[in-house]
Parts: structure tokens; C-alpha cells; sequence
């Protein structure tokens, strides 16, 4: 595996604060993000916010099962959720504060809960967005006009 893979995506403002998603190679019917602050009923689609949740929650719940298959259990019954917890820095800006996340599978097996308390010590390690959320990912921002 190459040291870096590079992935590209953009955004196209539809109107007003709702943006168009071009997710590159992947092609999906519509995707939007709305930062409009609409009511939810109304909104195009969700908002960053609540994207970066879905992305913790989709790479832990991912690394989770992925360490079970790797200790030959697998699982079918797996729910995850989370709180992302938005207010002010010291500056008085919007800032995302927390994300909480509780992931929620049934095991009753003794086996397959002793396989799964191995992998409640380290699948937090493998998934690629927390631990970049965690360690502060290197942002660079170059503005054209």
C-alpha cells in the first residue's frame, strides 16, 4: 500500500447556503450539504456537523467489526449513535466541542464477548478519522478569486 492515497471532493453552491457534493469517482444520485439552519424537515440535505458525526461513527463502528472478523466472530446486530456537542470557544465562535458516541451491539456469547473485549481495547486505534480528529488533521486552505 502507497504511503499516502489521495482522495479529491468538491462542493458547488446551489443556492443561498446549500452546497452540491461531487464525491469524485463515487457517484451518488444527489448529496447536499445545507447550512441554511432551516427547520430539519426542510433541509436539502445535513450539515457539517452532523456529516463529521456520521464519519466517527461509520470508521468506529467499521473498525470495530473488522477487529471481530479479524478474531473469526462476526456480527449482525450492531447500532451506533452520536451527540455532537456544538458551542463557544473562548472567542465566541461555533466551534464543535465533543462528539459522543455509543455503539451498541448484541453478544451473548461468552466466547464472542471475550473476542469482543480484546477488540474494545484497540479498534478506537484503527479507524482512520478518530485518531486524525483526535491528533488535529493539517489543514491548508488556498482561496482564488
Amino acid at each position: 500500500m502507497p504511503e499516502e492515497i489521495k482522495t479529491k471532493v468538491g462542493l458547488k453552491l446551489e443556492k443561498e447556503m446549500i452546497f452540491k457534493c461531487d464525491l469524485g469517482k463515487m457517484t451518488l444520485k444527489d448529496c447536499y450539504i445545507d447550512e441554511t439552519n432551516q427547520q430539519e424537515a426542510d433541509m436539502w440535505g445535513p450539515n457539517p456537523s452532523r456529516l463529521l458525526g456520521m464519519a466517527l461513527l461509520g470508521c468506529l463502528s467499521a473498525s470495530f467489526i473488522f477487529c471481530l472478523k479479524k478474531r473469526n466472530f462476526s456480527i449482525d446486530d450492531l447500532k451506533s449513535e452520536a451527540e455532537v456537542v456544538i458551542g463557544r470557544n473562548n472567542r465566541g465562535l461555533l466551534r464543535v466541542k465533543k462528539v459522543n458516541v455509543h455503539i451498541i451491539s448484541k453478544i451473548d456469547d461468552p466466547k464472542a464477548r471475550k473476542r469482543a473485549d480484546q477488540c474494545r481495547k484497540m479498534f478506537e486505534t484503527y479507524c482512520t478519522v478518530t485518531a486524525a480528529v483526535r491528533d488535529g488533521i493539517e489543514v491548508n486552505v488556498n482561496l482564488e478569486y
